[in-house]
Formats: structure tokens, sequence, C-alpha cells
């Protein structure tokens, strides 16, 4: 089996940010136990910022700009690689720093480098640890959180299962700090609005992610195909028995039958849409059931200010949006041709505003 394990920067870190090395040795013993058992498994973990800021400002207020936070960044991944390579030496195994951009997932090439350098690893026997290069990372081109980064990499080495460890034990159906009768929510088939509405963003205050971001990664797994748990980072063992498929470890996603291509999984979650059109029910009833592009003559109206290679959301007149693509034509040109059929466009004009390669539908997917 291929698992995927993330872990939040509030599970690895102390209140004050500094690397919790008990914790970094108990997630490294429970890889260590599946490797042993024959698993292949990759560790994507948070808290670079965070030990790189308990560093330098020891005893100090934490700074909040962000170029200041991307330099100690550089600062805390070699501080967090070292930790877990002599957590993980203490088992006999090698940690291994990979460090992705967002463009590794975006162009096929890159994509495919990336997944032959971690099975490579796998083939090593060496632990993958996983990080975003948040040193350079643009915030215009970013995953935005780690369990975003952990889901588009259980797609890349085809995994069979992502753990989302967490500071709780799962997804409630509201706040527990909140609402004293929340429970837990141990299985989910779809992620519908109730779902979306009873995750809250992180309350930690030392990483980007919540349990919003989580229910967002789950949706993305299920998407490629893959199981998901959200689980505690404390339970003893959790690792060794999510591979075992244990019951009422947290909250378990299950996956969709299709797995969605990496281009189209990258399109649908990742990239972040800088405009809307909004379709006539004809151009809708193309798209879902046709498999077509998208033209001039079946837009009716343009939203945001996007350029060409941006991607946009594609909504119904009533307003939902029930896909997502990248654009050919910028927003201007678009506004300007809407609802013009190819015959009426100027020559060399792109017949399609969305190509549906560059397309995906997201009508069905109503729930994960």
């Amino acid at each position: 089996m291929k698992v995927v394990a993330k872990v939040g920067t509030s599970s690895v870190t102390l209140p004050d940010g500094a690397i919790d090395i008990r914790a970094v040795a108990k997630i490294s013993h429970e890889l260590a136990s599946l490797r042993k058992a024959g698993h292949d498994c990759v560790l994507v973990s948070s808290g670079a910022v965070a030990s790189g800021a308990a560093a330098y400002f020891a005893g100090g207020e934490r700074p909040v700009d962000p170029v200041t936070l991307q330099a100690l960044s550089s600062i805390g991944q070699q501080r967090l690689m070292r930790a877990y390579d002599d957590a993980l030496g203490t088992e006999g195994l090698l940690a291994g720093q990979v460090l992705l951009a967002p463009l590794d997932f975006a162009e096929r090439g890159r994509y495919l480098h990336a997944r032959q350098t971690l099975e490579r690893l796998f083939e090593l026997g060496v632990v993958p640890i996983v990080n975003e290069n948040d040193a350079i990372a643009d915030d215009e081109i970013r995953f935005g959180d780690n369990d975003r980064l952990a889901a588009l990499v259980a797609h890349l080495v085809r995994a069979d299962l992502l753990v989302l460890l967490t500071d709780l034990p799962g997804l409630y159906s509201a706040d527990p700090s909140v609402d004293p009768g929340a429970t837990l929510i141990e299985e989910v088939r779809a992620v519908d609005r109730e779902l979306e509405e009873a995750a809250g963003p992180s309350k930690s205050g030392l990483g980007r992610g919540g349990m919003a971001s989580k229910l967002s990664a789950a949706r993305m797994a299920a998407r490629s195909g893959v199981t998901t748990l959200i689980a505690s980072a404390e339970r003893p063992e959790v690792l060794p028995a999510a591979v075992l498929g244990e019951r009422r470890l947290g909250t378990l996603f299950l996956p969709h039958a299709e797995r969605m291509p990496a281009r189209k999984l990258w399109i649908a979650f990742a990239m972040r849409a800088r405009g809307r059109l909004t379709v006539d029910a004809g151009a809708r009833e193309a798209l879902t059931r046709r498999s077509r592009s998208l033209l001039a003559a079946g837009v009716v109206k343009v939203e945001g200010s996007f350029v060409p290679e941006d991607a946009v959301e594609i909504a119904g007149v009533e307003g939902t949006v029930f896909a997502k693509g990248i654009a050919r034509l910028g927003s201007e040109r678009a506004g300007e041709w809407l609802g013009r059929r190819s015959s009426e466009l100027p020559a060399g004009f792109p017949d399609e505003v969305v190509h549906r390669d560059d397309l995906v539908v997201l009508e069905q997917d109503r729930g994960c």
C-alpha cells in the first residue's frame, strides 16, 4: 500500500513554535512501522515557518510580514529536516527532503519527473519528507496550504490512503469548543454544504490550514480515487491502524470510482479563479452532457479581470458554479465578443473561450 500522511504545524511544534521532538519521534516511529510492514509512505510536514520564527525570535513576538516569514522558513526547514532525520535514523531509516512547487503539478514533464524521484526514494527505502518551498514561493503561485499539497502528492504517487493528522480527532458536526452537542462524523460519502459550514478556519495561529482546508483536500483526494482519513496526531499508532483499516479512528472520506487526471485535478481544486463566466442553458448542456468546449456564443456575462491562461469559474444563469477551466481569452476580449457565433468572430480569433481539454465539470460533484 502507498500512504501519504500530512502533519500540521500545531501537531509538530510547541506553543512557542519550536519543534516538538516527542511528536516528531512518534510520527517517525509510525512511518518506520509502515516501512517495515512493506508499505511505501510519504510525509508532508508543515512547521518550517513556525520553527524558524521560534529560532530567530526566541521569546519574542512572531513577525507577520510575508517576506520575513518566507525568509524564516529557510531557517526552520533545515531544523525540521534534522529532527526527522534524527528520529528516523533511530529506526534505521533515512529521510529524503523533497520541496515541491505548483509548476511540478501543472507541467506534465515536471510532474512525471517528481513522480519518478519519489518512486526511486521508495525503492531505496527512504522516507520522503515533502513541503512546499516556502522560502521562494510566490503568494500568487503557491499551494496555499499543505493539506492541498498532500492531496496532490497522493495523486502524484497513486496513493491508496491519505491521512491528515491534526490536533482534533476528526471532523465534527459543529465546532466542539463552542457547541457541547457537537459529534464526531465518522464516515463521509459526499461533501455537502452542511459539512463545509461545520468546518472552520485554523485556530492555532501557527499554520495556514484548518479543518476547512482538510475538507477541501479530502474532496481532492476523493476525486483522485484516494481514501482519506482525518485523525488526531496524538492517537497512538494511528498510521498503522489506518493502514489496517481499523474503524472509528477519525473521519473517513470514501473515494470516487473514477480517478481524475492530474491536470484537471489541478484546474478544479488548485488554481485560483480570476473571474466568472455565466453561460446560457444550451452552453451548460453542451459542457456537462456532451463534453464540448465553451464558445463565445454561449457566454452571457463576464465578471472579474483575467488574462489568457487564468482560471475562471463557469456558472449557470441562476448563479450556480458548475465548472471551472482555463480561459483562452482575457476578460476584455471575452466581454467584447460574448454571445457571438464563431462565424461572427474576427479572423484568427479563438473559437473557444475555454477549451474542453482545459475544463472540469463540477456539477455532478455535489459531494466529494
